[in-house]
């Protein structure tokens, strides 16, 4: 039980870092670049890593990374870039909170691993705390952002399932910088081809992606892979929901406002729907099954 809190805990640095990429990259960093972005965050991120482990890929692991970085690094960062560049904060957030139901889907698929009932309610739960949290009125939806956010919530959760089934018996930072090198190097050419010559960076926008490559890249998917290699993919998606939760406490501890009563409610609902996912939860809800059926077989 210790155990899987501590990897819940490691887990969790990753949405809450992802949290914060939202407001970055629509504060500090170029518009209509966002295949530079995204090459820009991988391919530094992924080098650092590969510094750290100083492992390169064997045998059929060469394709694989290309896969899993074309899936979890490139188009993915390249499409959120995107929806975060084209959709407001709370769209693209709730849009990426539905992400635990198609991460257990596939993971059902591809591993039999069967979602439990508590991580389907867990889910539903946190999909609608996120859902009162963000969507507190009327806002301008742009239909290519849709697509982009759709695109790389589905697009990831089907390369984190593979990531887990693949991995093994491959450590966690080959695992993360082999990824986001090849995700680096299949975005690099593109952007060349589609926006041409690089932004020019000053000061801030350095800094942000300084902060987005180190600590949002490099340091939040080393946390995350190595949650899904010791936890289930159910408890893993929604501790994801503390992502949209980040972004809504930085707005109100940077932005300077204020939650609504609706907005602290749906906070309450998806710190709910996070511990739902937790392995203690099942066994709670078992020990209180079988303290019923006890009683109902003693009261017979």
């Amino acid at each position: 039980m210790e155990a899987n809190l501590r990897w819940t805990a490691v887990t969790a640095l990753a949405p809450i870092a992802w949290g914060t990429t939202y407001y970055v990259t629509h504060r500090y960093l170029p518009a209509d670049y966002p295949l530079y972005g995204a090459a820009i965050r991988a391919l530094p991120a992924g080098v650092l890593l590969l510094l750290v482990r100083r492992r390169l890929p064997t045998g059929s692991w060469w394709w694989r990374s290309l896969v899993l970085g074309a899936l979890n690094m490139g188009a993915f960062f390249a499409l959120i870039y995107l929806a975060a560049q084209t959709l407001p904060t709370s769209i693209a957030s709730t849009i990426m909170a539905t992400s635990p139901v198609m991460l257990m889907l596939f993971a059902w698929a591809a591993m039999s691993e069967r979602p439990r009932a508590v991580h389907l309610a867990g889910a539903g739960i946190g999909v609608a705390g996120v859902c009162l949290m963000l969507l507190t009125g009327p806002v301008a939806v742009d239909a290519g952002g849709v697509l982009a956010s759709v695109s790389a919530m589905v697009m990831s959760s089907f390369g984190y399932v593979l990531a887990k089934k693949w991995s093994s018996d491959i450590d966690v930072f080959s695992l993360t910088s082999w990824q986001l090198v090849a995700g680096g190097l299949i975005l690099l050419p593109a952007a060349v081809l589609v926006e041409g010559a690089p932004p020019a960076l000053g000061a801030g926008a350095g800094l942000a992606f300084g902060y987005v490559t180190v600590v949002a890249t490099a340091l939040a998917f080393a946390a995350w892979f190595a949650g899904l290699r010791h936890l289930s993919a159910g408890t893993v998606g929604l501790v994801g929901l503390l992502n949209p939760v980040t972004g809504v406490l930085l707005g109100t501890a940077v932005g300077g406002e204020t939650l609504s009563v609706q907005q602290v409610s749906g906070l309450v609902l998806v710190f709910l729907g996070v511990l739902l996912g937790q392995p203690i939860a099942s066994r709670v809800l078992a020990i209180t099954r079988a303290r019923a059926s006890a009683v109902t077989r003693f009261g017979s």
